[in-house]
């Protein structure tokens, strides 16, 4: 029930993150920082991912990373946007963070779960 929840709001997020990064500039939400934005998107993303899919790692991984990448990259055809590094990077960081915080989630999940079960 949990990972369906969890991958519901990982495709959602990914939804609104392509729109925030694609739309006109002025079209934008902004809540704080460009930079604890982006961070804090790619690591909700992150962690959605990666606990709606935990047997499928590689899975999340590559659409955490490879969606900051190319989102970044698809900012070079918009009229008003720009592809930076520095907002790469921030953006690959929070989806690894996120990656790495719902991995240790689901691992302890999965520990506290074996060990309730009686022998």
């Amino acid at each position: 029930m949990i990972q369906r929840f969890l991958a519901a709001l990982g495709w959602v997020v990914l939804a609104f993150i392509v729109y925030a990064t694609l739309c006109p500039i002025g079209s934008r939400p902004e809540v704080a920082n460009v930079h604890w934005e982006h961070f804090a998107a790619f690591a909700v993303l992150g962690l959605a991912f990666a606990g709606a899919y935990p047997s499928r790692m590689g899975f999340a991984i590559l659409i955490v990373m490879g969606s900051a990448l190319l989102l970044e990259l698809a900012q070079l055809v918009t009229v008003d946007r720009h592809a930076r590094l520095i907002d790469a990077m921030v953006k690959e960081c929070g989806g690894l963070c996120g990656i790495v915080a719902g991995w240790l989630g689901c691992t302890l999940a999965r520990s506290q779960s074996m060990a309730a079960k009686p022998r």
